[in-house]
């Protein structure tokens, strides 16, 4: 099996990898079939939970190699770091000005709260789109290998996806768990929480065909998300864990959620 990877393309190795840490998602995310009934206090301890997921994911999944990287590339470290994330918060706050003007319908029609169904697609949008820099990282690992980059071998690309994929199991949960809270079938739940790391495989193709164009732009896009998941956290997704009077469980659920993802981030590297 491992000769059998060794031998395939970079190209397709990404794409074999990423098929892994979506798997992972889709793992996360199936944690909500075991969930009996909607317990309001369980499901405001996960979207908490949720946002302490995200909180962590935001520096050390994507803030901290943005950094890295862009010190490795020669820039000023804080330029593309502070002007992806503000970029991503702006973005976040045009897409929720324009959400309104959107026929309701169009979107999570099994949730009937105007407000619960605002945050849900905020949600899930910032996830996903968090998702597609992690996926462009593991393709430029691995499209790397055959071109003039030749700082990542082959056993760093692989431990970089095995990290990202067990990372994507919390955020599959933060996914598909708040869904459930909102009066989303738990099949669908499932489905949208799964969607979320569909295109990690998508995006680590793209990556490792133009790595010499993608590689220079991973910090603006990896701290872009950041501020896109930073903008969900505050504006919608702490104050829903807490207005239904649950303050202290949703607090400590997400200091809960930021030590598991900064664990796994850690340990994982």
């Amino acid at each position: 099996m491992a000769e059998w990877f060794s031998e395939l393309s970079p190209v397709l190795q990404a794409l074999v990898i990423t098929i892994f840490t979506w798997a992972s998602t889709a793992l996360g995310a199936s944690f909500v079939f075991f969930t009996k009934k909607a317990n309001q206090k369980l499901f405001d301890s996960m979207l908490a939970f949720a946002g302490g997921v995200m909180i962590a994911a935001s520096f050390w999944s994507l803030l901290a190699p943005a950094i890295s990287m862009a010190e490795e590339q020669g820039y000023q470290p804080v330029v593309p770091a502070v002007t992806g994330f503000l970029l991503g918060g702006l973005f976040l706050m045009l897409v929720d000005r324009i959400m309104p003007l959107i026929d309701e319908r169009l979107y999570f029609r099994d949730i009937k709260d105007k407000k619960a169904k605002r945050r849900t697609a905020m949600l899930v949008f910032s996830i996903t789109l968090h998702n597609i820099p992690e996926g462009l990282a593991i393709g430029v690992a691995f499209g790397a290998l055959s071109s003039e980059f030749t700082t990542t071998s082959l056993s760093g690309a692989i431990a970089l996806a095995i990290g990202i994929g067990i990372q994507n199991i919390p955020e599959g949960t933060a996914v598909s768990m708040p869904l459930r809270r909102d009066g989303m079938s738990k099949w669908k739940s499932f489905y949208y929480g799964q969607f979320s790391g569909m295109v990690e495989p998508v995006a680590a193709v793209v990556g490792a065909l133009a790595v010499v164009f993608i590689q220079p732009l991973l910090p603006y896009a990896l701290s872009f998300a950041a501020g896109a998941m930073i903008f969900v956290v505050a504006k919608e997704v702490i104050p829903g864990s807490q207005e239904k009077g649950h303050i202290q469980l949703a607090t400590m659920s997400l200091m809960i959620g930021f030590a598991v993802m900064m664990i796994l981030d850690v340990a994982l590297g």
